[in-house]
């Protein structure tokens, strides 16, 4: 396992200047192409990939602590960071043939965010109601249907499309395919469209896409099914969750820091407004709750397996604290700021703009909850009604 301390220093150590480009991003809705190029640098980007295939083989919790720093700072660029270590390339890692994982590594280690192609207009929570498919012709498959709020669409090379699979005629479950997309190289696949880019309220600079597949050709050799099917890739995407669970508190510990910084400098009535208790007492709030959350989402970092992931209930609950938590911190720090607050002089608006996301993205509050809830119950497919009946049916039998 790899020095985290040594990790998380380095990443401290870009967090200047990434704070300092952040509003530039925000304001131009652009891709912070630089603070990439500085995490590649810093040996971040790709840092999860096993040292097999050049990166460092660092632990979930080595990349907690990165994101965390890089979070307080920028929240464009903590997204990016956690897409690079989490999600689709820890699917792809975990579950991936030797060609697969030789084929991605470089790609990331370059520099790239690969995007996860879950969601459609029809199949948001509701993940396995998805109507994208590919059908098995000979040794390819060809894809068709519609994702959409991709993050990183249209900027990402790499693509862990999730698709209905149809072999012979018969329904085979949900598995994943690995797209390379890369225009300026001449790699566009025929068929496949980025079609247009939403305009959100926060996180600017990352394009949240609708892609479109029309019979887009994939070499069956790019086909990731593990032995689990659906339930192995949703596996690799608790470390999503623990990923945005970060991104959120460590804007949120940015946000105390300001806050902190903002009640020793500004004085009315003749001395600091730290001296006021309703101030204090907020600011007490706010530390405990940041310091809360770290705790959650370090307990389900830290029940990652070497090369596997979080434990799923744990990665919810980090998530679903860490997130509500982080607006309300936010916001009360932007209060302590009032009008200036308010205004794009300081970074709380831009902050608060961004982190909003978190309670949506990754798994609603309200879906987390509901799984939470269902793992007290002994449920196991909540979100169904016959989840309650089996589960009725246990307690009947005995």
């Amino acid at each position: 396992m790899s020095d985290d301390t040594a990790i998380e220093a380095r990443a401290r150590a870009l967090a200047p200047d990434f704070a300092h480009r952040a509003a530039h991003w925000d304001r131009e809705r652009s891709y912070p192409w630089p603070n990439v190029e500085a995490m590649v640098d810093a040996g971040l980007i790709g840092m999860a990939i096993p040292r097999a295939y050049g990166g460092e083989g660092a632990s979930c919790i080595d990349v907690v602590k990165a994101v965390e720093q890089i979070a307080r700072s920028c929240t464009l660029s903590a997204r990016i960071l956690v897409e690079s270590n989490m999600g689709a390339l820890g699917a792809i890692m975990a579950y991936g043939t030797e060609e697969q994982k030789q084929f991605c590594a470089p790609i990331v280690l370059a520099g790239d965010k690969p995007a996860i192609c879950i969601t459609e207009p029809e199949a948001g929570s509701a993940a396995t109601g998805m109507a994208t498919t590919a059908r098995r012709v000979g040794d390819r498959y060809l894809l068709n249907g519609t994702k959409h709020w991709i993050t990183g669409g249209g900027v990402s090379k790499l693509y862990l499309v999730f698709a209905r699979i149809f072999e012979n005629g018969q329904d085979c479950g949900i598995g994943g395919f690995i797209l390379h997309y890369d225009p300026e190289a001449g790699i566009s696949p025929a068929g496949f469209e980025v079609v247009g880019r939403a305009h959100t309220m926060g996180l600017c600079g990352m394009p949240e896409a609708e892609l479109r597949f029309t019979d887009v050709e994939i070499s069956a050799d790019r086909a990731l099914r593990p032995p689990g099917g659906f339930g192995d890739l949703m596996r690799a995407y608790n470390t999503q969750r623990v990923g945005a669970g970060t991104i959120a508190m460590g804007v949120a510990a940015g946000a105390l820091d300001h806050a902190t910084r903002y009640l020793l400098d500004r004085e009315q009535f003749g001395r600091p407004i730290a001296e006021f208790q309703g101030l204090q007492w907020m600011l007490a709030d706010m530390d405990t709750g940041v310091h809360a959350a770290r705790l959650l989402l370090h307990e389900a970092a830290r029940s990652a397996p070497e090369g596997g992931f979080p434990d799923r209930n744990l990665a919810a609950r980090a998530k679903l604290f860490a997130s509500e938590t982080a607006i309300k911190v936010v916001n009360d720090a932007l209060q302590m700021f009032g009008a200036r607050g308010y205004s794009d002089m300081e970074p709380l608006e831009r902050m608060y703009r961004d982190v909003r996301m978190f309670t949506i993205g990754g798994g609603t509050a309200q879906v987390l909850r509901t799984q939470v809830a269902a793992a007290r119950l002994g449920i196991d497919t909540p979100q169904t009604r016959d989840g309650y009946a089996r589960k009725a049916a246990r307690l009947a039998t005995g």
